[in-house]
């Protein structure tokens, strides 16, 4: 039966909404495509995996305590002159939810007060002086900021671990990244925890900002360990890697990266180096700079 002319536009109409919807939908899927970055591959992070005897890169422990207070600015100032390697800083809330740089539960270790940061104000913590326990020459130095860390980190091009203490809540992890989003070092950055729930809440946060695990021990399964938390690597005790070396090339294998903590001995660096992890976590990231000129200039 031959179609009738009122029935070709009709279909013709059919189609061209359906072209324009098929247009409209292409259109939403490349704006959404070109407004969300890609996220940080392990390469770009960390560079390409090690192999036996490769340098490492340096990390420098809680900013590097050996020349200066741990997790204050001058240490982690120094740090960054460096190099081209990582400062690590751990990240704790005040009772208030402000986060500051700080390891320990209580401040009595690295400050002159005393009792457990998560029952301080912002205001009393940084009332405290954070430097003089290390050497006169630092008293009155503060307990930093999130926000300080990231503005000193910023200017200095360097990047960073920034490893989360505690468990954290959404609403803490979102306000801790939307300060480094403000700053656009989602790619300068990765977050560390020993707590699967906080690494989970960065990534529903952050599809961008990248994660790293931290372990005293290592699973019987790592690998599966790795992919179910979503991470990039671990940092792991130098110890668990050295009774299971082979674990080095298993996460290599899956493009996962391998960083040991904390080593300041060069019988240390020389152990893991001959492994090929990826990462050295030291208190001395200068003096590790310099064995490590040293070991590459005596392999010539």
């Amino acid at each position: 039966m031959p179609h009738s002319a009122a029935s070709d536009r009709a279909r013709d109409r059919i189609h061209a909404l359906l072209v324009v919807c098929v247009l409209a939908a292409a259109s939403l899927v490349i704006a959404f495509l070109g407004a969300t970055p890609a996220r940080v591959s392990a390469t770009e992070l960390l560079g390409d995996p090690r192999t036996p005897g490769d340098a490492a890169l340096i990390t420098s422990h809680r900013g590097g305590g050996a020349t200066a207070p741990e997790n204050t600015l001058p240490a982690i100032e120094a740090a960054l002159a460096v190099g081209d390697g990582y400062v690590e800083v751990d990240v704790a809330l005040t009772a208030d939810g402000h986060p500051v740089l700080m390891h320990d539960k209580k401040v009595d270790r690295t400050t002159d007060g005393t009792g457990r940061l998560a029952s301080l104000t912002l205001a009393e913590v940084r009332a405290l002086d954070a430097g003089s326990w290390f050497d006169p020459a630092f008293r009155g130095t503060r307990v930093p900021t999130l926000q300080e860390f990231l503005d000193v980190l910023d200017e200095s091009g360097g990047r960073a671990i920034v490893e989360l203490k505690g468990v954290w809540d959404a609403a803490s992890v979102d306000r801790a990244l939307a300060e480094v989003h403000a700053r656009d070092l989602e790619r300068r950055i990765a977050l560390a925890s020993f707590d699967a729930r906080t690494l989970a809440l960065s990534a529903a946060s952050s599809e961008v900002v990248s994660r790293l695990l931290v372990l005293k021990h290592l699973p019987q399964d790592v690998v599966t360990a790795v992919e179910q938390a979503g991470v990039r690597g671990i940092i792991v005790d130098r110890k668990a890697v050295l009774a299971r070396p082979e674990v080095v090339d298993e996460l290599h294998a899956v493009g996962a990266r391998v960083f040991v903590y904390t080593l300041n001995k060069d019988a240390q660096w020389d152990a893991v180096t001959a492994l090929g992890v990826d990462g050295i976590v030291t208190d001395d990231p200068r003096t590790l700079s310099e064995w490590q000129s040293t070991f590459a200039d005596d392999d010539r």
